[in-house]
């Protein structure tokens, strides 16, 4: 897989998590994901959805009317297809014309749902940010971000394609910080995001937990290190 960050920009991050950790008891962990899940299972239902949809809404509409040959017979007639004779032949005409058009009309839409900004635009936003938080959780667990000696790890997950970050924070830090602080700490991100700054907007994000952080947990006499201070791409 090629890195979204080239190793002075990874030493960059590095530095600011040793920066912001120097102040606190805290840790910070920070993950950059492509995309935390291809969103497959959505651009199915669309395509399936409008590939049976879709046929339906054209005979009424008789947008079917002047296809070569009347490809749909005895549909979309009006007044004169009550008068047509039903016969075995017509029925399975009329059958594959219609199996057809769903086929070409579902392979259309999983073809557009390949161009990831069209496939961005058929989830659903809360669906995106259900599954960045839940693969935000995966990671601060697979991670042992909980298992830091004062519980006061902190991850910081971005996902490029969702464009969402998701900070979450263990048990003790969780008592004392509202999730509005974590919003104030990292709004610096999104601005650096929209012109592709993925380094100088983690660089930020960093800043502003460690700001969180050092006022609720300041830096102790005896401050380990329990988790590496590097970003890791996923």
């Amino acid at each position: 897989m090629v890195s979204l960050l080239n190793p002075g920009e990874h030493l960059r991050i590095s530095s600011a998590i040793k920066a912001a950790e120097a102040r606190t008891s805290g840790e910070i962990f920070c993950v950059l994901a492509r995309r935390v899940a291809s969103h497959e299972d959505v651009a199915l239902l669309w395509a399936a959805g409008l590939a049976l949809a879709l046929p339906m809404l054209l005979i009424p509409l008789g947008l079917v009317d002047g296809l070569p040959g009347r490809l749909l017979p005895g549909l979309s007639g009006g007044w004169t297809a009550g008068h047509m004779s039903a016969t075995p032949s017509l029925i399975a005409a009329t059958l594959g014309v219609y199996a057809l058009l769903q086929t070409v009309i579902f392979f259309f839409v999983w073809g557009l749902s390949l161009i990831p900004a069209v496939r961005r635009l058929m989830v659903p936003a809360a669906v995106r940010r259900a599954r960045v938080r839940d693969a935000a959780l995966a990671q601060f667990l697979s991670h042992g971000i909980h298992q830091t000696q004062g519980r006061t790890g902190v991850l910081i997950l971005v996902s490029v394609f969702d464009r969402d970050i998701e900070i979450v924070a263990d048990e003790e830090i969780h008592e004392k910080v509202g999730p509005e602080v974590w919003g104030r700490a990292v709004e610096g991100f999104a601005i650096e995001a929209r012109h592709g700054r993925w380094a100088e907007g983690f660089i930020r994000a960093i800043g502003g937990c460690g700001q969180v952080l050092s006022e609720h947990f300041p830096a102790e006499r005896l401050n380990p290190n329990e988790l590496p201070d590097h970003l890791v791409e996923m």
